[in-house]
């Protein structure tokens, strides 16, 4: 017996409720999405990803200012799939604890899903504790804008000297 042919009704009463369950799917959930990427450093070098732009004027390291300009990547190898940068600003802001510093982000997507969208954290970079350290999402822009959430980032290795590699997981949901 041959199989009947769908209408184009049917056809759209089956897209109607497709659409439907994934909207109902997405509702469902919290709406938080989960990024896991790793930050790529350079500190040396010619190709140094970072650079202090002021001394703070004492015999100490409280008001040291620096910027960076690090890889966003899919993995820890090097050559793994890039993924846009992680530009910002880092202040030595804690007169008590020089390793512990200020950060003000941008996760900069330049290629995947999030092409063109950025993310902006803010926070406390503390690793003399050892662990992740949390910031927060204060906002972003493109498949981000009105983001907010948290971030953990922690150290995950040196592979060569004069570089640093970070495992971060953001968790985010758009207002």
């Amino acid at each position: 017996m041959p199989t009947p042919t769908p209408t184009p009704t049917t056809l759209c009463r089956l897209a109607f409720l497709a659409v439907a369950a994934i909207t109902i799917t997405e509702a469902a959930g919290d709406g938080t999405t989960h990024l896991h990427f790793y930050i790529h450093g350079t500190f040396t070098g010619a190709n140094a990803t970072t650079a202090s732009l002021a001394g703070g004027g004492n015999s100490s390291s409280f008001g040291n200012v620096g910027a960076f300009d690090d890889e966003l990547r899919e993995g820890s190898d090097a050559a793994s799939r890039h993924l846009g940068r992680a530009e910002g600003l880092l202040v030595q802001a804690d007169q008590g604890n020089p390793a512990a510093l200020w950060t003000m982000q941008n996760l900069v997507f330049t290629d995947g899903d999030y092409n063109g969208s950025t993310l902006v954290l803010d926070g406390r970079v503390d690793f003399s504790g050892g662990g992740a350290v949390e910031g927060a999402v204060v906002g972003g822009a493109g498949r981000f804008r009105r983001a907010r959430g948290y971030s953990l980032m922690s150290k995950f290795g040196n592979p060569t000297p004069g570089t640093v590699v970070f495992e971060m997981d953001v968790y985010v949901t758009m207002a």
